[in-house]
């Protein structure tokens, strides 16, 4: 039995979601991990608090403090729905609950990888006259990408597979909201929906290992060429 119409949609919805969540996080994700590994700041603590609470909050929380703030009448999205932007019940609000909750998996990965950085070849750039943007982009960044593509890899697999948080700030509303994760949850609650569920189970799965599988892979590449050009 091939997949429905609404299944395609789901998978089609999951994959664009994951994608427009990891690509928005990433600049803030390089950002934020280089801040925590490099600089000190009061409220450095805080703020990687902050960060990593969606890794200890139940999902559901997570979704309701998205639906408190961003929703139609929200602290910020009541204002945001004066000009038109509206991220509750809208396929964009779930791309916003997945960015918040792969975050910190992103965050973490490349923030260990700026540690692990030898900070003597940043400090001998700066003594050739770089100043320090020029340093980030030429020393530290290139040095970072094995993290920062283990980074973008988690927050995708992350996204593809997040519920809690979405159903919460933007339902399981077909062709806009339901994701693969919100089918498969659809299915186990009507009678019969047994085979549906198992067999996007199985989807699910698949583009869970291959996404790994992709991160290892480019992961390796990536450490293969900074060795040769070391």
């Amino acid at each position: 039995m091939g997949l429905s119409a609404d299944e395609w949609t789901a998978i089609w919805l999951s994959l664009k979601i994951a994608v427009v969540a990891t690509t928005a996080s990433l600049p803030f994700g390089i950002f934020i991990s280089y801040a925590l590994a490099r600089w000190e700041f009061p409220g450095k603590i805080f703020i990687n608090g902050l960060i990593h609470m969606p890794l200890v909050l139940p999902p559901v929380v997570t979704g309701f403090i998205l639906l408190i703030v961003l929703g139609r009448k929200g602290i910020i999205g009541s204002y945001l729905a004066e000009i038109g932007i509206v991220f509750s019940f809208r396929w964009t609000g779930a791309a916003v609950a997945a960015a918040v909750m792969g975050f910190p998996l992103m965050v973490r990965a490349m923030r260990l990888s700026f540690e692990s950085i030898d900070q003597r070849l940043e400090n001998a750039a700066g003594t050739l006259g770089a100043n320090p943007i020029a340093t980030f982009f030429l020393v530290s960044l290139p040095l970072a990408v094995p993290g920062i593509i283990v980074g973008v890899i988690l927050a995708f697999a992350k996204s593809l597979g997040e519920f809690g948080a979405t159903i919460t700030f933007v339902s399981n509303i077909p062709g806009e909201t339901q994701t693969i994760a919100a089918a498969i949850y659809t299915y186990t609650q009507v009678p019969g929906g047994d085979e549906n569920a198992i067999r996007l189970t199985l989807i699910s799965a698949g583009l869970a290992l291959l996404t790994l599988l992709i991160s290892e892979l480019v992961q390796k590449r990536a450490e293969k060429r900074l060795a040769l050009q070391a």
